[in-house]
């Protein structure tokens, strides 16, 4: 009996952990599922008898290696940070490594080791980055295999509410890990449009004016780019292309509120506060004291908006205490986006993809638009979820009955992993509608 172990059951696993009981019951697999929580497995697993829950701290470095010693293929779900103490232990044991995080230096330092023990090591198997890897290279492979040449990409993906759930003045609700929404952005982003390399600051990046057309219910979408786009440019094999951008997609009244929040200095990460007994009123009254927060708001356009969108994040709220310690900015912040912009039970949130592709064939300059929409069914098995989990289940199927072949470390950029993956996302309701036409 094959072991497929998967270290995580926080809110990205879920629809992971129904996909594999599923393809556990149809081909013999044993599942075991590892997180601190035991309950929160539980919940996922409903009690099936195909998975196992086990309490664990992942810093155990004595249980948390045994149970790799016994698993066919590892999956992490834990945070970026954390993937290397189960990538060690998956090298020293010879098993495979799916996550769906970016790919990192510490793992990069594995390589050679990886290797070696003839093992796949598949990172940024998720959404974005995952999916978008996958579909984008599918087309760039076929432009190439019809003789055409690709001169502009531009990818954009955006985990957002769905327009029947969306109600309060952000337009946003909490998906995903909250500390990564709160941190989104800090590093800057570098990119290529129209042949120039473009580097822009983090107070640079929210720019609601910058949109794309989606259509439908959903309209336009701002975006900002992301990090490092030129890092993929190599492995996208698009080196000749004038133009590449990887950017998030938002509403843009929350690109114009997260402006806000970055002038007041709320994604500070300096701790500063004592949050003992302190209720979010108090915090922001504290904070916004230092920051002239009177003189600001009569400069700012669209202030009543502005006002809302602090107040709905607890501006006045004398009720809600923070009780967390010595804390930053940043910290409350993130406090209050749980707090208030949680997915309630019923809500539905929206991933939406888009790809633009500008290519030269036969003399002619064409585009391809590659497009994506999934909404969740409710708070628990959300279109994050789903988008996330999914790839790496299927991989890890694709894996271990002998589909997927591939050997080292690798992000899903090959015709061997994405088509088949592609192929049965579409099954299962992830699929993309493209348009072409002359590019005007």
């Amino acid at each position: 009996m094959r072991t497929i172990l998967v270290f995580g059951a926080g809110k990205s696993a879920t629809v992971l952990i129904d996909y594999l009981i599923a393809e556990a019951g149809k081909n013999e697999w044993n599942l075991l599922i590892a997180d601190v929580n035991k309950e929160a497995i539980l919940v996922k697993t409903n009690h099936s008898p195909f998975a196992e829950a086990i309490q664990l701290d992942i810093t155990d470095d004595v249980h948390r290696p045994s149970l790799v010693a016994i698993a066919d293929i590892v999956i992490s779900m834990m945070p970026p940070a954390l993937h290397f103490l189960i990538a060690k232990d998956c090298v020293l044991y010879g098993k495979h490594l799916l996550t769906a995080s970016y790919l990192d230096e510490p793992i990069k330092g594995l390589q050679k080791d990886i290797y070696n023990k003839k093992l796949l090591f598949l990172c940024e198997m998720g959404l974005d980055p995952g999916i978008d890897h996958m579909s984008a290279m599918k087309i760039i492979d076929d432009i190439k295999a019809a003789g055409g040449t690709v001169s502009s990409f531009k990818s954009h993906c955006g985990g957002l509410v769905a327009p029947e759930s969306d109600d309060n003045p952000w337009h946003y609700k909490i998906s995903w890990n909250p500390r990564n929404i709160v941190m989104a952005g800090k590093a800057g982003a570098l990119y290529k449009l129209n042949g120039h390399t473009v580097k822009e600051k983090y107070e640079e990046l929210f720019d609601m004016e910058r949109r794309v057309a989606i259509g439908g219910e959903t309209g336009f979408l701002s975006f900002y780019p992301n990090r490092d786009s030129l890092g993929y440019v190599e492995l996208y094999g698009l080196q000749n292309a004038a133009t590449f951008m990887r950017t998030t997609l938002r509403y843009p009244d929350f690109m114009y509120g997260w402006n806000n929040i970055i002038e007041l200095e709320l994604t500070g990460e300096h701790p500063q506060y004592d949050t003992g007994g302190m209720s979010l009123a108090a915090f922001f009254k504290k904070h916004f004291a230092k920051m002239n927060f009177e003189e600001w708001l009569n400069k700012k356009p669209e202030g009543n908006l502005a006002l809302k969108q602090l107040s709905f994040l607890g501006m006045d709220d004398d009720a809600t205490l923070i009780n967390k310690g010595l804390c930053s900015a940043a910290d409350v912040l993130q406090f209050a986006l749980e707090k208030k912009l949680a997915l309630q039970p019923h809500d539905k949130d929206m991933i939406v993809m888009l790809h633009e592709f500008e290519y030269t064939v036969q003399g002619q300059t064409k585009k391809i638009n590659s497009s994506l929409l999934v909404k969740g069914e409710d708070s628990l098995r959300t279109a994050m979820a789903k988008t996330v989990g999914l790839p790496l289940g299927i991989a890890a199927k694709l894996i271990l009955n002998g589909t997927i072949q591939l050997r080292g470390l690798h992000i899903p950029t090959a015709k061997e992993i994405y088509e088949p993956v592609l192929n049965e996302l579409e099954k299962l309701g992830v699929a993309f509608t493209e348009s072409d036409g002359l590019a005007k």
